[in-house]
């Protein structure tokens, strides 16, 4: 088997991998939140001359560590480096993978900006699918798996929060959008992810614009 190949099925076995982990998952981040992330990210390799295998294997396990899906970070990380010990990787690309998956969340935006052309595809590719028509979708998806109302208009949107308030604060599905969507477009690293950005970002804009007429009665 030639490397190529080699690294061919490593990327089907990471994706067989994620869909195992995700294939149930309620919160938006399911094998086809993954799917999603893994083809953009593919695109935006190709376009942005980035290491395409990197970015591939990246973006089908990012989600198998996240912390919202796991018991901790922590937990979440080794599953995902327990998985990588046993693929034929080499070891800086093994490395490269894990501080790609371990620095790439939004965070409350509190994380450092990636490091190297592939954490800013697999970054994009993965903040792409929370800007435009699917974002919204996964946004009230991700409300009620938390609990959290659809919108209050006397729980306005937060301006600073910590990671810890990010993820386990009082918010709404309308909120969401104030507090993380709508900075992203302005958060892309790369030119095709920008680009693209453009668009789904007005296409949210206009969704929410419609929202707040229908609650006031005023269309």
């Amino acid at each position: 088997m030639n490397r190529n190949e080699e690294q061919a099925r490593v990327v089907r076995e990471a994706e067989r991998f994620a869909v195992a982990e995700l294939g149930r998952d309620r919160t938006g981040h399911d094998g086809y939140h993954v799917r999603r992330v893994a083809k953009m990210a593919e695109r935006l390799a190709a376009e942005e001359g980035a290491d395409a295998f990197v970015c591939a294997v990246a973006a089908w396990l990012h989600d198998v560590a996240d912390e919202k899906l796991n018991e901790s970070k922590d937990s979440g990380m080794r599953k995902v480096a327990d998985w990588l010990s046993g693929q034929p990787i080499a070891d800086g690309e093994r490395a490269h993978i894990l501080e790609i998956i371990a620095t790439m969340s939004y965070n409350g935006g509190a994380n450092p900006p990636m490091r190297t052309p592939e954490g800013r595809v697999v970054q994009d590719a993965d903040r792409l699918d929370a800007v435009g028509a699917i974002a919204i979708a996964r946004t009230f998806v991700y409300a009620g798996w938390k609990g959290d109302m659809m919108h209050d208009p006397d729980l306005p949107p937060r301006e600073r929060m910590t990671p810890e308030e990010y993820r386990r604060g009082r918010s709404t599905a309308i909120n969401h959008f104030h507090e993380k969507l709508l900075k992203l477009k302005d958060l892309m690293n790369t030119k095709t992810a920008r680009r693209i950005a453009e668009e789904r970002h007005a296409y949210m804009e206009r969704y929410l614009e419609r929202f707040m007429q229908e609650w006031e009665g005023l269309d």
